[in-house]
């Protein structure tokens, strides 16, 4: 299990949704800290893949149970 610093929900919600809860989580957090987030968007890993490149953001791991998918990021 990965520890982390925050945890945001978006199961539910659709693109752009969990993209803008995702940096909102990110923005509270310290340099190195850890976002847990959960999605049902089907979209969430290709467009969590882009903005991490984009930003410089590290996905430590992606998790699939059933419907739902889990992040753990790491602010850069």
């Amino acid at each position: 299990m990965i520890n982390f610093d925050a945890e945001v929900d978006a199961v539910g919600l659709k693109c752009p949704m969990p993209m803008l809860k995702c940096k909102k989580g990110l923005n509270q957090l310290e340099k190195k800290g850890v976002l847990k987030i959960t999605t049902t968007d089907k979209d969430a890993k290709k467009d969590f893949d882009f903005f991490c490149k984009q930003t410089g953001h590290k996905i430590l791991s992606i998790e699939d149970h059933e419907s739902v998918t889990t992040f753990f990021i790491e602010k850069s």
